[in-house]
């Protein structure tokens, strides 16, 4: 099968350069690079968020009734900030 490749120009002078050196075409080289690519795409696990929450599960959520600016001055001034 023919296809054709858009790469850096160095890439591709280095890879003609490497074929002339082992003896091999350019096409086998390439070939060769990219037969570790699996056939089918891997299964990728989501990220889970690790757990961080604190205190009891069932408890009232202490910050349910605040507004999202209320909750913004609340951070910022744990952290000192006005």
């Amino acid at each position: 099968m023919k296809t054709a490749l858009d790469m850096h120009d160095d890439l591709l002078i280095r890879a003609k350069r490497h074929a002339r050196r082992i003896g091999r075409p350019l096409r086998a080289v390439i070939e060769e690079g990219l037969r570790p690519v699996p056939a089918t795409p891997s299964a990728r696990s989501r990220y889970r968020l690790p757990d961080l929450s604190a205190g009891e599960a069932e408890a009232p959520d202490p910050l349910e009734s605040y507004s999202w600016q209320d909750l913004r001055d609340t951070y910022r001034r744990g952290r000192g900030t006005p």
